[in-house]
């Protein structure tokens, strides 16, 4: 009872971030309090970049030809079955749908999965964890070019009126420190690893100051203003649709390509998952401006029921699976 009762409660975090979005809605930020907010947000944006990239082991991406195929199923799924997923279900549902969301519903489509979530969840369902490791950190890494790229093309392909120039400053920002991190790996790794909460709480603050400053930025600009409860609730009614395509369609690919259940298990909660670490900071790089708290919105009502139900599934599968090899190992064995 204990372990269900905290698959079916919120995650303290998620709990955290939900208060923030309402400081944001009733506190923003304005003037010249944004303005060094959004600073220190650049700042740690950085940081945390270069901390991916020197936490990042040479070895997980080079461990990744082991098992290409998966790898490679799990980069397509993630960064062009997703994304075109979110084009499908913002097409068909482009009535019901305010457009102001629509933009962030492409961004959330073309992100990374995550990193510390999806492996948990790998583990609890007692999949494949090496994979989901290394399917994690190539996400990742390749996630900081081929996520603005692909919401490029997305928006390209859906009309969408978003200036996109600051494709050219996510590569200075996120790309070149993770570069960076990783050039520096050998110097700063082992103290990065051996001191784990230092990046755990990069990772939230990192977070929480981002969704505070797009969000700040929106209610001050009045792009929030006009965006009533029943669009909310019919965004929430989306992203509930678009989870239930796509765990869907990763159980498909993983029967039509033949994985055994680890694999199969590693490509389903990657392609589950989004990454809120990435999405976040990466907004603001993009629109600096108070489009950034529109386009995180779609992400954050996705994040919530996302944990909620990889975390069901993952309990779910896991009792299943320990009781499918408690009952092969209790078979009787004939001569």
């Amino acid at each position: 009872m204990p372990r269900l009762l905290s698959l079916l409660l919120p995650d303290r975090f998620i709990i955290v971030l939900l208060a923030m979005v309402g400081l944001a809605a009733l506190l923003p930020a304005r003037g010249a309090a944004l303005d060094w907010l959004g600073t220190v947000s650049t700042v740690c944006i950085v940081t945390l970049f270069f901390v991916h990239g020197a936490r990042l082991s040479r070895s997980a991406v080079i461990g990744g030809f082991t098992r290409l195929r998966l790898h490679l199923v799990i980069v397509a799924f993630t960064f062009l079955a997703f994304p075109l997923l979110g084009l499908l279900l913002t097409t068909l549902a482009a009535p019901l749908i305010d457009p102001a969301f629509i933009p962030g519903i492409l961004f959330l489509s073309a992100l990374p999965t995550t990193v510390a979530s999806s492996i948990a969840m790998v583990s609890m369902a007692k999949g494949n964890v090496a994979a989901s490791v290394i399917a994690a950190a190539l996400s990742s890494m390749l996630g900081v070019v081929l996520t603005p790229l692909m919401f490029a093309a997305l928006l390209s392909t859906a009309g969408a009126p978003i200036d996109l120039s600051g494709i050219g400053t996510v590569v200075l920002i996120l790309a070149l420190p993770f570069a960076t991190g990783q050039l520096f790996r050998p110097l700063a790794g082992a103290w990065i690893e051996a001191h784990p909460v230092v990046g755990r709480t990069l990772d939230r603050l990192t977070i929480l100051l981002a969704i505070y400053v797009a969000l700040s930025a929106a209610v001050g600009g009045g792009l929030l203003a006009g965006l009533g409860m029943n669009g909310f609730l019919l965004l929430l009614a989306a992203m509930l649709a678009l989870l239930g395509l796509v765990i869907a369609a990763a159980m498909l690919a993983t029967r039509l390509l033949g994985f055994g259940y680890g694999d199969g298990t590693a490509l389903l909660f990657a392609a589950i998952q989004k990454s809120v670490i990435s999405g976040t900071p990466m907004a603001r790089i993009l629109f600096p401006g108070a489009e950034a708290g529109l386009i995180i919105v779609p992400l954050l009502v996705y994040y919530v029921p996302m944990m909620t139900v990889s975390a069901i599934m993952a309990a779910r599968m896991g009792s299943d699976r320990e009781k499918k090899t408690a009952n092969c190992s209790e078979q009787p064995i004939h001569d």
